[in-house]
């Protein structure tokens, strides 16, 4: 086996509408300190990609009755007949060592496209349900995924007592209801806050501060969990 096909893989999944943004300029830094660390680094950019979130009755053939949308994924996942897309990006999520969620913290929560795709990869039968469980039992277990991302308000106002409350409220239904669920290790996120506000020196320093971080990350293994 040569070097590069031992090398772990990084896949970033990118969710902001504006290729000249920070949250992309974040992304592509932390790309680059990735591969620097030796991962092999797949992006898959949604919003350029135009990844279709909605998870739709029509993508499947479901029979009679209800709609049951995780029975119909299973069953897909089974028959061999998962959506061509979605069954593209599971396969690239289930060869990925780390997964990283890049994206701009719009109402306290993912942007819709990025939650779609959750809704349509992470499915059952796939990563959890079906021969896995959930947690510890999942198909993810022994990977890792973080979550890199950007935000409107300052970081006092992420804090307890702040404006907005602790950002570890905010962030718990990803980490336990989407990463951990399916057996990720949840790792801290790398977060800047309000990069609109800064001035071009500092987003300079900001990216300096992702690449560092990330570049942590990519050499230690043993990151602890959330």
């Amino acid at each position: 086996m040569s070097t590069f096909d031992a090398a772990p893989i990084a896949l970033i999944v990118h969710a902001h509408p504006e290729p000249q943004s920070f949250t992309t300029a974040q992304m592509t830094t932390a790309a680059q300190a990735l591969r620097e660390a030796g991962y092999r680094v797949d992006i898959l950019d949604l919003y350029s990609d135009a990844w279709a979130p909605v998870l739709a009755r029509e993508e499947y053939a479901p029979g009679e009755g209800h709609f049951k949308p995780q029975v119909e994924q299973r069953r897909a996942v089974k028959d061999g007949t998962l959506d061509a897309a979605v069954k593209a990006h599971l396969d690239r999520l289930l060869a990925a060592d780390l997964l990283v969620l890049s994206f701009p913290l719009w109402w306290f929560s993912l942007p819709a496209i990025l939650k779609g795709w959750v809704d349509r990869v992470f499915v059952m039968g796939g990563v959890f349900g079906g021969d896995y469980g959930v947690f510890g039992d999942a198909a993810l277990v022994g990977k890792r995924a973080m979550l890199l991302f950007t935000t409107g308000g300052s970081s006092e106002s992420f804090r307890p007592g702040g404006t907005f409350g602790s950002m570890d409220d905010f962030l718990y239904h990803i980490h336990r209801g989407m990463l951990e669920f399916v057996g990720f290790q949840a790792l801290d996120p790398v977060v800047t806050h309000g990069p609109v506000r800064m001035t071009d020196q500092e987003r300079s320093a900001a990216l300096d501060a992702v690449r560092d971080a990330v570049a942590l990350i990519a050499a230690d293994s043993r990151t602890t969990v959330r």
